[in-house]
């Protein structure tokens, strides 16, 4: 079943779940509003959402070395409270992300953090690519804007698929962290090194 953008972000206000979870349960409930929002309180994206707005003053550098040691990454996590920051569940997210930070290499960690010069030098040549290829003059923006929407979901480490279950996102990975942790979690930060 389609359904509208309009109770997707009605949805997606009133639980502060992702806006592809929002239509994802939406579709899986024909459009009904009321069991959309159960759904998503039943995976915890409605918990995770109210905790996205807490402050995270604690946390670990976390580092992660590929078994050829040629490559390795950085990732700063952060949680609320120093006790969640040591515990093994939260560890284990940190090695999570580091290794998806190694094995996908990301460019920033939300699609809006891309580098705009990228961005604009790829849609001229995009633009050029698609002049070549006779699209009609009509469509071509709404091919370039598909095609930095998705250029910019593969480059960003929450919207890359997870490595280990390529359904989820990274993003849902962390929001499944804060429902077992009970507490904010953030990515402050990564870098990748590469010999």
């Amino acid at each position: 079943m389609s359904v509208s953008l309009d109770d997707i972000k009605t949805l997606r206000e009133a639980t502060g779940a992702s806006m592809m979870a929002c239509k994802k349960a939406l579709e899986e409930n024909d459009g009904d509003y009321q069991k959309a929002f159960d759904e998503l309180r039943k995976k915890g994206e409605v918990k995770a959402a109210e905790k996205s707005a807490r402050k995270t003053a604690q946390g670990v550098i976390y580092a992660y070395i590929h078994n050829n040691r040629k490559l390795g990454s950085l990732v700063q996590l952060a949680c609320e409270t120093d006790f969640v920051a040591k515990n093994e569940k939260f560890l284990e997210l940190a090695n999570e992300l580091a290794m998806q930070v190694v094995a996908a290499d990301p460019k920033a960690i939300s699609p809006e953090e891309i580098d705009a010069e990228f961005i604009k030098k790829e849609r001229e040549i995009w633009l050029e690519q698609l002049k070549n290829e006779g699209k009609p003059a009509e469509k071509i923006n709404m091919i370039l804007d598909n095609k930095e929407k998705t250029a910019r979901a593969e480059m960003s480490l929450m919207t890359q698929p997870y490595i280990k279950d390529p359904s989820k996102t990274v993003e849902a990975l962390i929001k499944e962290y804060i429902t077992k942790l009970g507490e904010n979690i953030k990515i402050i930060r990564f870098t990748r090194y590469e010999i």
